[in-house]
């Protein structure tokens, strides 16, 4: 597989999801890969993370684990992408594998479990929007107003679109079907084992600095398309620049500030900040320079933006990938 397969895989991938999603029948019959990647990484860590180790023993099986979860991942995504374009024309084999890839983008459920709590705020008020909000954050949503609950689904949106969208698409024209599945085991093991509890503090630091790193170039590059959305949209492209590139570094994650903060900059919103997880308070840094009273329009707004800003990375990936195969 070379770049240019790599891409066409994904330029058929982000169409595919776009237009289909995940089918349900198929989750049915088989749940979803990032479900099976899930039992691995449980049993991994009720097996190397018991409470008669040590600390150092515990991170050090830690980095053991996320080794094992990628090498489960990508070893038979690697064999079954290769054995297909051995075997099969070139097109067959790239619907084929773009068919698998689709399943780790996020796209369109993304984009349907924030709208719901636009429409949950709008039919059934602050009771609507808190019972939606909490499917998709994990901050007390009994402790936000209507502007805290818009707030958390638009930073929600923002983060996802970069690990949920823009990096897999990464890993996957860079690596093709291994680059995206063991982008995507990582980000579970992140999610899973990478917080930092007391069971996890140790044995799940190898997973969330990976995590760390391997969403770095996504991260730029999510504020990027929501800069040049915002433009296309007639919002503030510049701001959404600006505010990235003064507040992004303020944000507790090295990589969640860049798509909150140009989201934040292109709607005239201010993100992040103080928030509640569980008993714990969190003062975060405001991302933005705009109002904090966010509403289930700016929601709307940001979906909005979201989908434009998917649009111009298929568009960007379908283009790149026909001028490579043209020369």
């Amino acid at each position: 597989m070379d770049i240019a397969s790599n891409l066409l895989v994904l330029f058929l991938a982000l169409l595919a999801e776009a237009a289909f999603g995940y089918p349900a029948p198929l989750y049915k019959a088989i749940r979803h890969p990032v479900m099976w990647i899930g039992a691995l990484i449980d049993r991994l860590d009720r097996s190397l993370n018991t409470d008669a180790l040590s600390e150092a023993r515990r991170r050090a099986n830690g980095a053991l684990a996320l080794a094992l979860i990628l090498a489960v991942t990508i070893v038979p995504t690697l064999i079954v992408q290769i054995a297909l374009f051995d075997i099969l024309p070139d097109l067959l084999a790239a619907l084929l594998v773009a068919a698998a890839a689709s399943t780790l983008i996020a796209q369109r459920s993304l984009y349907w479990h924030v709208a719901a709590v636009a429409t949950g705020l709008e039919r059934a008020g602050l009771a609507g929007g808190r019972a939606a909000v909490s499917r998709i954050v994990g901050r007390d949503p009994d402790s936000l107003d209507e502007a805290g609950v818009s707030r958390a689904a638009i930073e929600s949106l923002a983060e996802n679109f970069s690990d949920g969208v823009v990096a897999p698409a990464v890993w996957c024209a860079l690596f093709g079907l291994p680059g995206i599945a063991a982008y995507k085991a990582a980000n579970t093991a992140d999610s899973m084992i990478g917080h930092k509890s007391e069971r996890h503090r140790a044995f799940g630091w190898a997973s969330a600095r990976f995590d760390d790193l391997v969403n770095l170039p996504a991260s730029r590059l999510s504020a990027v398309w929501i800069a040049l959305a915002a433009t296309i949209l007639s919002l503030d492209g510049k701001a959404a620049v600006s505010t990235a590139l003064r507040d992004a570094r303020h944000h507790k994650s090295p990589n969640a500030g860049w798509p909150e903060a140009a989201m934040a900059g292109a709607l005239g919103l201010k993100l992040a900040g103080p928030r509640i997880y569980g008993d714990i308070r969190v003062d975060d840094h405001w991302m933005g320079y705009g109002r904090a009273e966010a509403t289930a329009a700016d929601i709307r707004r940001a979906l909005d933006l979201y989908r434009v800003a998917c649009g111009l990375q298929i568009a960007a990936t379908g283009l790149l990938a026909a001028l490579i195969w043209l020369t």
